[in-house]
């Protein structure tokens, strides 16, 4: 059984996300800053030992371990801070999408207002025109 997405979208509290839109976006934005490139990487001081045999690796294996946990950890880096930057994205766009949904709430308001004046002036002419007969 589907829910249709005018159901969906009622069931949705949006006044709490259009009052939380802003903090979410500042700690995304804050989410960015803390990742900015520049930012200082924590390293591990010590290597583990090779635990399939037990030995200790040689100098060389540890510095190409070493490299390629450099690559990866830079590779993690720009994913986060890509990661960050879409949810900032995605958090201005939900606040712009709040402010719209609003306003169209609000324009709504006024046309069922409209379409009620009209419906009663039609009636009050309809009623008017009933009476004073031709």
């Amino acid at each position: 059984m589907a829910i249709s997405w005018m159901a969906a979208l009622k069931v949705v509290p949006w006044g709490k996300v259009m009052e939380h839109a802003p903090q979410v976006l500042e700690k995304a934005r804050g989410l960015i800053d803390k990742h900015r490139p520049g930012a200082t990487v924590a390293e591990a001081n010590t290597p583990a030992p090779s635990a399939e045999t037990g030995e200790v690796p040689s100098l060389g294996e540890l510095k190409n371990r070493c490299l390629a946990l450099q690559v990866q950890a830079e590779q993690l880096r720009q994913t986060q801070q890509q990661m960050a930057q879409t949810m900032a994205d995605l958090a201005e766009q939900n606040a712009s999408l709040m402010g719209v949904v609003d306003r169209l709430q609000s324009r709504l308001r006024w046309l069922g207002w409209g379409l009620g004046l009209t419906v009663l002036a039609s009636v009050a002419l309809a009623l008017w025109l009933a009476r004073s007969g031709p």
